[in-house]
């Protein structure tokens, strides 16, 4: 169904956005699949995320964007959290209970990613022009582009948000002496080390391994002969591009970053999707004056805030990028 033909009858390509977490997690990464659809109108475009976030599905189909949800929650609930204690010989067994219900959500959550997938990749054997752009909560997507043999994007609307372990480099030279020379020895734009320390130490974790070993057939290691465990020597893959969604004029892209990693500007979601309800969300959409309507209490009560009385002019916001012109324009050129 993903894999059809386009108009003049050749293969459409399919661009698959996958990302989990929060609303501020997901929601700027739809609205770029949301633009990316309206742009490249030849392209099959499906974003993959919780079903939490269905509320997204309208807004995406606006914009012939497939909705694949998954059942795995943005977070764990809070009451499972503060329940654990170590406190007392029960908090053990709540602290055990806990962590084998996250294994088992992690494992449901996994299998149901890699089945949406291949639902959009499993049955063309051509790639031609495919890719998958993750954010940093769906690391799945990129063991998923290996498997699938297409190209994967890295798309965060802030800064990496976690860091390597500080013993990760030590240990990771001490394990895999002849994959560290790999990296270290990469030429101009290859994945390199630089790309390892800045974001992609966190695929090499275990729990990675054992998924792509067991369920995915890849090697456990990534970059490496699944028989032999040995570097890819004759192969070396372009740095990923790692597109950020702030502008480098107020965060600064420092040297050491990889060749990959760009600042895009702002993204800023359609007015439309800034509303909770659908009858403010059909309001902010018209813009003829004689359509009439009044806003709900809750968002009625917002506008009287930001244009009322209290003010002599309405609020003003000055943007430095429009919400996806750069991201467009590095994807039609990768």
């Amino acid at each position: 169904m993903l894999a059809g033909r386009g108009d003049g009858g050749g293969r459409r390509p399919r661009a698959v956005f996958m990302a989990f977490g929060t609303q501020g997690d997901v929601f700027p990464i739809a609205a770029l699949a949301a633009a990316f659809a309206r742009d490249q109108e030849d392209y099959a475009v499906v974003f993959i995320t919780h079903s939490a976030h269905r509320s997204l599905s309208g807004h995406l189909a606006a914009s012939n964007v497939t909705y694949m949800p998954v059942s795995s929650p943005p977070v764990l609930a809070a009451e499972q959290v503060e329940n654990i204690s170590c406190d007392s010989i029960q908090s053990n067994e709540e602290n055990e209970s806990f962590s084998m219900r996250k294994k088992a959500i992690q494992i449901e959550h996994m299998k149901e990613c890699l089945s949406s997938v291949e639902e959009v990749f499993g049955n063309d054997t051509s790639t031609n022009g495919d890719f998958i752009v993750i954010n940093f909560f769906a690391l799945e997507g990129w063991h998923l582009a290996e498997l699938f043999q297409v190209k994967c994007i890295v798309a965060a609307p802030y800064f990496v948000p976690y860091s390597a372990p500080t013993t990760f480099e030590r240990q990771f030279k001490h394990n895999f002496p002849l994959l560290y020379k790999y990296f270290q020895e990469a030429p101009t734009n290859t994945v390199c080390w630089k790309d390892i320390i800045h974001w992609m130490w966190a695929l090499f974790t275990e729990s990675w391994g054992s998924w792509r070993e067991n369920c995915l057939n890849l090697s456990a290691i990534p970059f490496t002969d699944p028989v032999t465990n040995l570097p890819l020597w004759h192969v070396r893959e372009e740095s990923p591009l790692l597109l950020y969604g702030f502008s480098k004029e107020i965060v600064e892209c420092p040297g050491y970053w990889p060749s990959g990693a760009h600042a895009c500007g702002f993204w800023f979601l359609p007015m439309a999707w800034q509303f909770s309800c659908d009858k403010c969300m059909e309001l902010s959409g018209n813009t003829n004056p004689s359509f009439g309507g009044v806003l709900c209490a809750n968002h009625s009560s917002l506008e009287h805030f930001l244009i009322g009385n209290s003010y002599s002019s309405g609020p003003i916001f000055v943007g430095l990028s429009s919400i996806a012109w750069v991201f467009l324009e590095i994807l039609k050129h990768f």
